[in-house]
């Protein structure tokens, strides 16, 4: 649980401090969702690794090692003097998470099984959401009252205490013949941090035409959008390389038979589809109380609390109706719940966060989400032997991650797009707007 809580502090802390690192580094507020995709990428483009490592070397070793590289990294960020050195810790962050987030898979079907390990998975989910509220609430009160830099800066303690209690735990099972795909692993990488730059530059260099702000690229296509077509095509290249592995006798990074099945794809696509949503939703949020409201950290933490308080309850609670309702059936109520939130959030929001609609529309998101979340890693775990858990633990890691990084970085092009072409078109509608006034417009 605190392994979890820590991969969790770093990213949940980014878009609620949004405003204060605008305004440290003059940057725009889509420069800080470069931060976020970069640590998705890292994660998403490694965990598979992360999970061969720990196959390895032992699962519990792993899981030591990386909260030494969440501690560093979370000192790197406290301490930035500038937003690419920022960028830098977030990526070795990522990387402690892609090494972390397996081991707990692992570690929790090494130590459960049967209702008890249904139990703990959404134990696990209900963590995460516990530990995303108070590094909400938190980060919001000591970025507002002392600054950003001491939210992350209080990350270094508990990773150090993580760190130390992880020596209590059993030793894992290690193998030390185990030959690492090399191959595999770059394939991934490159695949995965392709397909997410590319979604984070498609509003600075275009969808489909380049922009004039673009590289050049062949017949004036967005560079943006054949970044997105060879992540692709490189994600193609990598399950054709799993499964010549798998023919071979030799072990892939990810084991094929982890989505093999109809059932198992599906839970994936379910699963990115409902963190990308959710992803959105936590950028667009604290993008519109502190950019276009104009208000604090702190009134951010206290809009998104019943929101993530929703996730965490459903996360829980989710596993009593495993008897009575089958997977199906949860998967297919609880998109319509988030379809129904999000309609109704459309039509209340007017400037106003404190609606009491608003307030009701995000909790009926958040119930779905906690509850989608929890149900569909199951479905996953549930579905592959014991000793896959480690690649299951990648998989899911892998995909939430992906999905992350593409909801930030899509909503970030498609608000700051729409917000400008809105403003763009009201300056040439309202000629009396003087020219210097146009001119202070970011």
């Amino acid at each position: 649980a605190m392994g979890q809580t820590l991969t969790t502090l770093n990213i949940s802390a980014l878009p609620v401090l949004i405003g204060a690192m605008v305004d440290e580094f003059s940057i725009a507020p889509t420069t800080v969702a470069s931060a976020i995709v970069i640590y998705s990428i890292a994660v998403s483009g490694f965990i598979m690794l992360g999970a061969k490592l720990g196959q390895k070397y032992g699962s519990t070793t792993i899981f030591r090692c990386s909260t030494i590289l969440l501690l560093l990294a979370a000192a790197m960020t406290a301490s930035s003097n500038s937003f690419r050195w920022l960028l830098v810790a977030q990526g070795l962050s990522g990387l402690g998470a892609a090494m972390l987030l397996p081991s707990l898979v692992v570690l929790i079907t090494d130590n459960y099984s049967g209702h008890q390990q249904a139990k703990a998975i959404g134990l696990l989910g209900g963590v995460q959401a516990a530990a995303t509220v108070a590094t909400i609430l938190i980060a919001g009160l000591v970025g507002t009252h002392l600054g950003w830099r001491y939210s992350f800066g209080l990350i270094v303690p508990f990773a150090a205490l993580t760190w130390l209690l992880s020596y209590r735990l059993t030793p894992s099972e290690q193998q030390l013949d185990l030959k690492i795909d090399r191959i595999g692993a770059t394939l991934a990488a490159l695949a995965i941090g392709l397909i997410s730059l590319g979604f984070n530059f498609i509003n600075e260099w275009g969808p489909i035409r380049a922009f004039a702000t673009a590289p050049s690229g062949p017949l004036g296509i967005s560079p943006a959008l054949l970044m997105i077509l060879l992540g692709m095509l490189g994600m193609q290249l990598f399950i054709v390389w799993v499964q010549h592995r798998k023919k071979v006798n030799k072990a892939p990074l990810l084991a094929i038979e982890v989505i093999e099945s109809r059932s198992e794809r599906v839970a994936v696509v379910a699963l990115m589809a409902i963190v990308a949503i959710g992803s959105a939703l936590n950028f667009m949020i604290p993008l519109y109380i502190q950019m276009v409201q104009g208000q604090n950290s702190l009134d951010t933490a206290m809009a998104l609390i019943p929101y993530q308080l929703s996730i965490l309850v459903a996360a829980i609670l989710v596993i009593g109706l495993y008897r009575r309702f089958s997977p199906r059936q949860l998967a297919r109520y609880s998109f319509m719940l988030v379809a129904l939130g999000l309609l109704v959030l459309a039509l209340v929001i007017n400037n106003q966060w404190n609606d009491s609609m608003v307030i009701v529309s995000l909790i009926l998101i958040g119930l779905a989400q906690g509850a989608l979340v929890t149900l569909l890693f199951n479905v996953l775990i549930s579905a592959a032997p014991k000793r896959l858990s480690g690649d299951v633990g990648a998989l899911r890691g892998a995909a939430r991650n992906l999905a992350n990084g593409l909801g930030a970085a899509f909503a970030a092009a498609l608000v700051v797009g729409l917000l400008s072409a809105s403003i763009s078109y009201e300056i040439q509608d309202h000629p009396e707007i003087p020219t210097n006034f146009i001119n202070q417009i970011n």
